[in-house]
């Protein structure tokens, strides 16, 4: 009774929190160590008593929410968005509250077969090839949660390091190179430390980094020679990581092109294509010329905790080819081994991971599909696209600002015309006001003939919160105008 009673209360403090986002500044302005010096220097030792929760939730508005960057407030633009709906966050309730393990279809087949289904659901929704639907692959292919994109491209590269060196076992493992644009995530390069590939973010003996063009996608053609040169060289190319949707502008590499090249055969590089914040673009049939070629990927992720609604942790994963997975991370002790398991029949999801145990978080992304329905969702993406070309519009017109890369989702990315120097007092300035909030990258210039010329850091307007509506970047457009005014101003004073 006491669980009711206080969950009642924790799940009005939440919406109450919901409804009152607008009052705090978006980013916290506390300095390093000052929520830990409001925390006793040791553990409670009794019991808490009758006035425990009481005491919680006092320490909810005092201790923490001065310490929280509120990515649900209605001026986040930021990095990418990271929602938190209210049938996500019910779904997410429900999975604590279940308390399941979903390691083995057996230790809990609902949460094994829901998750089946929503993932096949989802290659519909978008698109997808049918060599990623669990049923209509004939059990060859699949879907699986990874909690984030991260995971599943390196849940990816191993796949691909196995089955490399299965077809060729007197292959070493030094003699394998990968390949991604300079714009992928660094989550590539993550991967390729963990596999034992690179030895540090900057070993460049087995990854190859292929530069960008003016579209901020992937140079093929600089692609095919790095390719050429290291089959010459006696390496084995076994990785391609192709971005739909670059963190830094949300560029779009050419998977279609880049699969032409790679060919067919047994020597083909492993290709996955990371969409990890523009992947749900292709809920929209207008946009999906963006994933052209995506039929031919070995891999493709898109996270369902960025821009559809669904907290964080909800990234969604296929694979054409299970085994390939399945031979990089299958164990199964003594204990694990079932008749369920034997039978082949069954999906045991711990062999698609890399943790053994892992929590109901299909009912989440399930509860957002019931509720909002499809064309709920693509509503709610064509919002944002809309308000993201009405702020590309604002920039354009005003002589003082500048596009500074092609706009393929709701990020724009853009600058003050002048120095770098003015750029990061604006965002600074922009900031530190406590209304809104924005990141920033640094991106290769090129000039009219395509050619490279240095490098600007650019302001990323990131479109995507489920409380952002237009007032908010129209909000976010005068105090970057008044910012930027009050910045000359002083400089010419």
């Amino acid at each position: 009774e006491a669980f009711r009673e206080r969950g009642h209360q924790m799940v009005d403090w939440i919406a109450d929190y919901w409804a009152r986002l607008d009052e705090w500044p978006v980013r916290s302005a506390v300095a390093p160590g000052e929520i830990a010096a409001k925390l006793p220097e040791q553990a409670p030792e009794d019991p808490g008593g009758p006035d425990e929760w009481d005491a919680i939730f006092h320490d909810l508005e005092s201790v923490i929410l001065p310490g929280i960057t509120h990515w649900q407030h209605p001026g986040f633009f930021a990095y990418f968005p990271a929602n938190a709906s209210g049938p996500s966050v019910l779904g997410e309730l429900l999975s604590a509250g279940l308390g399941a393990q979903g390691m083995l279809w057996q230790t809990s087949p609902a949460m094994t077969e829901v998750e089946t289904k929503v993932l096949d659901w989802m290659v519909g929704a978008l698109g997808l090839p049918g060599a990623f639907h669990s049923e209509r692959s004939g059990g060859v292919g699949g879907g699986v949660i990874q909690s984030t994109a991260s995971e599943a491209t390196l849940v990816a590269m191993l796949a691909a390091r196995t089955r490399t060196l299965r077809r060729a076992p007197t292959v070493s493992l030094d003699a394998l190179t990968l390949y991604a644009s300079e714009q992928a995530h660094s989550s590539v390069i993550k991967a390729a430390m963990i596999a034992g590939l690179a030895a540090h973010p900057d070993d460049d003996r087995q990854v190859r980094k292929i530069p960008v063009d003016a579209s901020m996608g992937m140079d093929v053609s600089a692609l095919a020679r790095c390719i050429e040169e290291d089959r010459a060289a006696g390496r084995v190319p076994f990785y391609v990581c192709a971005t739909v949707g670059t963190t830094a502008t949300t560029g779009v590499d050419r998977v279609g092109a880049i699969s032409e090249l790679l060919g067919s055969g047994e020597a083909r590089p492993w290709l996955h294509v990371d969409a990890a914040f523009a992947g749900v673009m292709a809920l929209c049939p207008e946009h999906r010329h963006l994933f052209e070629g995506v039929d031919e990927a070995d891999s493709f992720v898109v996270n369902a905790h960025k821009w559809l609604l669904t907290n964080f942790d909800c990234s969604l994963f296929w694979v054409q080819d299970r085994e390939a997975l399945l031979s990089a991370l299958a164990i199964t002790p003594d204990y694990l081994r079932n008749a369920a398991t034997d039978s082949g029949r069954v999906i045991d999801y711990r062999d698609w991971q890399i943790p053994l145990g892992r929590r109901f978080r299909a009912l989440k992304l399930w509860f957002v599909l019931r509720h909002y329905g499809l064309s709920g969702l693509r509503a709610h993406l064509r919002g944002h696209l809309e308000m993201a070309s009405e702020f590309q519009r604002w920039v354009e017109e005003d002589p003082r600002f500048e596009v500074v890369a092609p706009r393929t989702s709701s990020l724009v990315c853009f600058r003050p015309v002048g120095s770098d120097i003015q750029a990061q007092s604006l965002l600074d300035a922009v900031n530190a006001g406590g209304e809104v909030y924005l990141t920033h990258c640094v991106l290769p210039r090129f000039g009219e003939q395509g050619d490279r010329r240095g490098s600007v850091m650019a302001l990323r307007m990131a479109i995507g919160g489920m409380n952002t509506h237009r007032k908010d970047v129209a909000r976010a457009w005068e105090v970057l105008t008044e910012k930027l005014t009050e910045i000359q101003a002083s400089s010419s004073g």
